[in-house]
């Protein structure tokens, strides 16, 4: 540095954009904690990847044959409604989750060296995208053995990932801001987990809720979600314009509120965890 040079921290690009210029010049790192989660989460597996689809396959079956035979659900190709919702969802709530674990009990990197406080967030989600993808393929297996018709509105689908994936961030970089202060905001989400799916027509039928409390269900960001990621694979429909309207408003409002909460506060991240 010149002697006549200033520093002068006023100069500063805001929290937010020096977050996203150093997550930029780490995705190299972005992609190793990318491999390395899934790696360590098929190590000494025997079924490995595998499980990745056995995993939401096994879990149709079940709800199936409770939700469809002991309740008389009368819903056409039922175990295509159910696993498609399944398998949004599964990438949903393992994704925000990890993003909060993976901060909590790997941020003493922090005190070590130098990365972008936000990758853990980033990557949780890029290894979700990565389990997401692999469960397409039984998902599609079961729609085409079942006869669901095939149509070009599964083009939409990319859009619709990109979306929930941008909904999931924000809520793992708001739930890893929270943690870093509340130790138990983990067993918290965890709980909020399951009432907030049972909350969702995952596994339901939504004409099953009475007209006059659908609009609660409208309030659940969730719905949107998995109506824009489930309507092109079962109903080989488009979602109506409503529906990506809501879910983009949605989710880039998630991602602006938890990028600017979690970067506002990340000078104080190595000292707290």
């Amino acid at each position: 540095m010149k002697s006549d040079e200033i520093y002068d921290s006023a100069s500063l690009a805001p929290p937010l954009v020096e977050e996203l210029r150093a997550l930029v010049r780490y995705r190299d790192l972005v992609v190793q904690f990318v491999a390395r989660a899934i790696k360590t989460r098929y190590k000494r597996s025997v079924l490995g990847v595998v499980w990745t689809m056995l995993n939401p396959l096994l879990t149709m079956v079940v709800l199936t044959i409770v939700f469809s035979f002991a309740f008389r659900f009368e819903i056409e190709f039922y175990a295509v409604y159910v696993l498609s919702g399944l398998t949004i969802w599964n990438f949903f709530a393992s994704s925000s989750r990890l993003a909060m674990g993976d901060m909590i009990f790997s941020g003493y990197l922090f005190n070590r060296i130098y990365m972008p406080k936000s990758i853990f967030a980033v990557s949780s989600v890029g290894t979700g995208l990565i389990n997401l993808l692999l469960s397409l393929i039984p998902l599609f297996l079961i729609a085409v053995v079942l006869g669901v018709k095939i149509t070009p509105a599964l083009l939409t689908l990319p859009f619709s990932i990109v979306i929930v994936a941008a909904f999931t961030l924000g809520v793992g970089l708001i739930l890893s801001t929270a943690a870093v202060y509340f130790a138990d905001v983990v067993p918290v989400y965890d709980v909020l987990l399951t009432i907030w799916m049972y909350a969702t027509p995952i596994i339901y039928p939504i004409e099953i809720i009475p007209p006059q409390f659908s609009w609660i269900l409208r309030l659940n960001p969730m719905f949107y979600m998995v109506e824009i990621f489930r309507q092109p694979i079962y109903q080989g429909v488009v979602p109506p314009l409503e529906v990506w309207v809501i879910s983009i408003a949605v989710a880039a409002g998630t991602l602006l509120f938890g990028s600017w909460l979690f970067t506002s506060r990340s000078n104080e991240y190595a000292y707290r965890i």
